[in-house]
């Protein structure tokens, strides 16, 4: 794999971590790489692909286990106080 492929493929993981200063840092090693705009942006783009698919997974997950405890008679994280809060 060419250093061009592997600074596009650090900018999509860059976008997927959020990350601006790794965007920024890959970014300009993409270019320096002879990366093209188009090129850039469709790693960016397959980037914040792979984080809309992570984050609806996790939202799924997130739902499915709070929603387990808010239907349940008592909560396992601890105190009643904390027991209340997932009930109310």
């Amino acid at each position: 794999m060419d250093t061009k492929m592997k600074e596009l493929i650090a900018v999509g993981a860059s976008v997927t971590a959020n990350c601006v200063p790794c965007l920024k840092f890959h970014f300009a090693k993409a270019q320096e790489a002879g990366a093209s705009e188009d090129e850039v942006r469709e790693a960016v783009r397959v980037g914040r692909m792979v984080r809309k698919g992570a984050a609806g997974k996790w939202d799924e997950e997130a739902k499915s286990i709070i929603g387990q405890q808010m239907n349940s008679d008592s909560v396992s994280t601890g105190t009643n106080r904390d027991s209340a809060y997932f009930r109310a």
